[in-house]
């Protein structure tokens, strides 16, 4: 079976299983999705809607958060874990979406990708949730393990080298909501340590049950 033909399967079969395809971060403001998904590197996503709304309720935008200190921004957020640099790279990006942008987070890859800390997987993720830009592909530790195990991928790691692939793989409308749902999968079924094959809904797709 080719790479082309398991997303064929596979899509369907997780669009089935999984027709919420949210993000699981709860914030849907710009500004604020922008903040959690700076947080949620290397956290849980459950951790960062936790710690969230004490800071939007002190900082609500990204004006607000602009002046603030460093120090104060830990403090809120301390729990996310590398707290000091993302206080750093959450301040400073306030600090240029207020300059340069209004305070408003940009609809562009090449300008989300001039903020601090955000890179193509927080873009992407910006571009699809927020502004509904078909074509969004947002890879993460999810999508990277699901893709190569499946075999839609082969033993490729690195998201800027995935992203292209799955890109030209998937329609542009369903490559956002894929990747949501690859995460939702990936935390109910298709476990790092001890996937449950025999309850995954891409078992007869997927190459490790299917080489």
């Amino acid at each position: 079976m080719t790479a082309q033909e398991r997303v064929d399967h596979i899509l369907p079969a997780l669009k089935a299983e999984y027709p919420d395809s949210d993000c699981t971060l709860e914030e849907r403001d710009p500004w604020k999705l922008l903040v959690q998904v700076r947080l949620a590197a290397q956290c849980t996503d459950e951790r960062v809607n936790k710690v969230t709304p004490a800071l939007f309720e002190r900082f609500p935008t990204a004006a607000d958060m602009a002046g603030a200190q460093f120090t104060e921004v830990e403090e809120y957020i301390h729990s996310c874990g590398f707290y000091r640099g993302k206080a750093k790279d959450i301040v400073l990006t306030a600090q240029r979406l207020t300059e340069v942008y209004g305070g408003i987070v940009p609809d562009s890859m090449d300008a989300l990708l001039t903020l601090p800390g955000v890179g193509r997987k927080s873009a992407n993720l910006i571009l699809g949730d927020v502004y509904h830009q078909s074509g969004a592909v947002v890879v993460d530790t999810h999508c990277i393990r699901l893709t190569n195990r499946m075999g839609i991928i082969d033993n490729i790691k690195e998201p800027a080298k995935i992203e292209p692939i799955l890109r030209a793989l998937l329609p542009p409308e369903e490559s956002n909501d894929f990747c949501h749902r690859l995460v939702l999968h990936g935390r109910a079924v298709c476990d790092a340590r001890k996937p449950l094959c025999e309850k995954c809904c891409c078992a007869a797709f997927c190459r490790t049950m299917n080489p």
